[in-house]
């Protein structure tokens, strides 16, 4: 399965850097054909100083101490966003050939594969053809196969005492080896069912290839070209909502303008005298361990989740509860302590139990697609938290499962994610804050705003010796926070130029690209110049209130 966390970087000319058990990095160079099988990752600024583990323990635990955090605003984010995030995080670094080192793969498929590239990799994985992906497709080898809820009983409710068709991922179900198995998601990436937002999310897309296909099936295409023409489709919208609905609503709208209509400048970015720039990018570790950890800062504690799970009812959906509700990180038992969830033999119902399903007028602003009629019933929306240097504190006990850890021995900090971002930072010797922003040519935070912030994290609690620490070599992480913090939530100079520039990067060289194609424009949205994460829902959904929130009100 694959994991959350990784256990080795290799690092374009640098080699593969691998931690031993005390977390010790090591680095070798590779031979040529296992460089050609690694996940391609770079720098864009240089190596950077470590940070003790007592101040990344004290830094951590600042940074999830419970209360405090503030909700978006002005306007306020959608908390759909958050979990669309992660989706995209997950399509940026899903290996689509690292179960196939030993098999028949072309060169371009394997460096294709290893590289990020925002193409949905992590929905359709190899194709239908594949003999290993070809088990999240339909008979038709051109639909994308969903799954059925668990029914939960007694039957009081009967919108939630009968299973349904259509709104869980599809699952391994009987003939698992243990229950854990059961519960596995039949898609490429399983991380996509890390918690039920993700995966509600992933269904989501699912559903919207299906309509897809659908539709140009009335033209008549059949087969491969049915699929293909359905992927290239749905892949274009996509990048059309990341580009003009998700980053600017956690970027600085000027950076995102700046990036997609000027080009990039700092990553990977054609230059006068030097070698073009190839088709296949790399991953910075700039983004991936430091500034595109920005959405868990935008998690909440609990949710207005559907007619069932609400403040209203006196039972709101958790976080601990979205983990719970998940077949890679939970088990689908509301009774769960964490070792249970720890525990792969916990037996439980092997699919989403009915009265989970999401509804997705919580989740988004379908106001915003002139659609008064699928608002939230009042007070049962949900924004994310604000862009800054806070943490829910649930998010200092993540269950084993999100870190691949089922089954392991750790100490109980691992379970803190801010401890675990900032240690992985050390681990790869990432830039700090000051660092970064000198190599983009922007004027640092200064050590009064890392130290005070502007309503994040107090540190208080840190001794000077490691207030100092952080003021004068901020962790990346914590910087790019931080600075959204004087940004008005959005991601500012130093975190928002390296998000922009990976995303437009990574959609050039994607093989369906809307930045190599700038002439196209949407034709699934209510004009050409729109489609936004509501319009793909819409039609995913064929509109209806009764698909989109399946519980009622």
């Amino acid at each position: 399965m694959k994991q959350h966390g990784r256990n080795s970087f290799f690092v374009v000319g640098e080699g593969v850097i691998e931690f031993d058990r005390d977390g010790v990095a090591h680095t070798r160079h590779p031979a040529a054909v296992e460089e050609l099988r690694r996940f391609r990752f770079s720098r864009m600024g240089p190596e950077g100083p470590p940070l003790d583990e007592g101040t990344r323990v004290a830094l951590a635990t600042a940074m999830t101490a419970a209360g405090g955090q503030p909700e978006s605003t002005d306007p306020p984010v959608p908390a759909g966003f958050t979990y669309l995030g992660q989706f995209v995080d997950h399509d940026l670094t899903m290996d689509r050939t690292e179960t196939r080192l030993g098999e028949d793969v072309t060169l371009d498929e394997l460096v294709q594969g290893r590289s990020p590239a925002l193409d949905l990799d992590s929905v359709y994985g190899r194709g239908p053809d594949d003999p290993i992906d070809r088990v999240c497709y339909a008979a038709d080898r051109v639909k994308l196969k969903v799954g059925t809820t668990s029914p939960v009983g007694p039957p009081a409710d009967e919108l939630v005492s009968r299973p349904v068709e259509g709104f869980d991922l599809p699952r391994f179900g009987q003939g698992g080896l243990t229950e854990e198995d059961r519960r596995r998601p039949l898609i490429p990436d399983p991380r996509n069912d890390e918690n039920l937002a993700v995966a509600q999310t992933h269904l989501a897309f699912i559903r919207f290839h299906n309509r897809v296909v659908d539709e140009l099936a009335l033209r008549g295409l059949t087969g491969r070209r049915l699929f293909e023409a359905a992927r290239g489709q749905v892949v274009r919208h996509y990048q059309w909502v990341l580009r003009h609905d998700l980053l600017p609503r956690i970027v600085d709208p000027a950076i995102v303008d700046d990036v997609f209509t000027r080009g990039r400048r700092f990553f990977e970015a054609p230059r006068r005298g030097r070698r073009p720039v190839g088709p296949h990018p790399t991953m910075p570790l700039e983004f991936a361990v430091a500034a595109y950890r920005l959405g868990h800062s935008m998690i909440r504690s609990q949710y207005e989740w559907n007619r069932v799970f609400n403040t209203g009812t006196g039972i709101p959906a958790t976080l601990r509860l979205l983990f719970v509700f998940s077949g890679t990180s939970g088990n689908f038992d509301p009774g769960s302590s964490l070792a249970d969830l720890d525990n792969p033999h916990h037996e439980s119902v092997d699919a989403l139990p009915t009265n989970w399903i999401a509804d997705f007028r919580r989740l988004y602003d379908f106001t915003e697609a002139d659609r008064p009629d699928l608002a939230p019933p009042a007070g049962g929306g949900n924004a994310t938290m604000r862009i800054d240097s806070l943490l829910v504190n649930p998010l200092d006990q993540l269950p084993a499962g999100t870190f691949g850890g089922r089954g392991t021995v750790f100490e109980e900090i691992q379970r803190n994610l801010a401890f675990r971002n900032l240690t992985r930072a050390t681990m790869v010797r990432l830039a700090s804050g000051q660092q970064m922003a000198e190599c983009l040519g922007v004027e640092p935070l200064t050590a009064e705003q890392v130290l005070v912030g502007n309503g994040g994290a107090s540190l208080d609690a840190l001794t000077d010796g490691q207030k100092d620490a952080v003021a004068t070599a901020t962790p990346l992480w914590f910087y790019v926070l931080r600075e959204a913090e004087f940004t008005g939530g959005l991601l500012g100079p130093v975190g928002g130029r390296i998000v922009a520039e990976v995303f437009h990067r990574a959609m050039e060289g994607s093989r369906t690209s809307i930045v190599r194609e700038p002439s196209w424009r949407p034709t699934l949205g209510p004009d050409r110049r729109t489609f936004r994460m509501t319009d793909l829902l819409l039609f995913a959904f064929d509109g209806k209130a009764d698909l989109l929130n399946p519980l009622g009100d």
